[in-house]
């Protein structure tokens, strides 16, 4: 099993990209609110999109998770859905803050 972790950014963030000749198993991805205190100015939201192949673009088409809250100190799971990506195809969050949260994804070579 291997990990990968990044702050999520304002701008598009590519977690994962899938190396050429492989393929993942996500295994769970967990995105962390690290804000220092539990103030609801320190809430955050993230989108995620799933983008097949080297040319593939963002779209709404790919958008797999939408505004999805996190509050401050707290963090959203998601471990019971499995995805399996092919060769060029990237994870790619967003979020509306450049400092409150990050990104975690657990992945097995199949």
């Amino acid at each position: 099993m291997a990990i990968t972790s990044a702050l999520i950014l304002q701008t598009d963030t590519t977690i994962l990209t899938v190396p050429s000749l492989k393929k993942y198993a996500i295994t769970a991805i967990l995105v962390c609110n690290y804000a220092a205190t539990a103030a609801e100015a320190n809430d955050s939201a993230f989108d995620m999109h799933i983008i097949q192949g080297v040319g593939g673009v963002k779209s709404n088409a790919n958008k797999v998770l939408n505004s999805v809250a996190v509050p401050a100190q707290e963090t959203f799971t998601m471990s019971m859905e499995k995805i399996i990506l092919d060769e060029g195809d990237r994870i790619v969050l967003t979020s509306p803050t450049n400092d409150k949260l990050s990104a975690t994804i657990s992945y097995l070579e199949v």
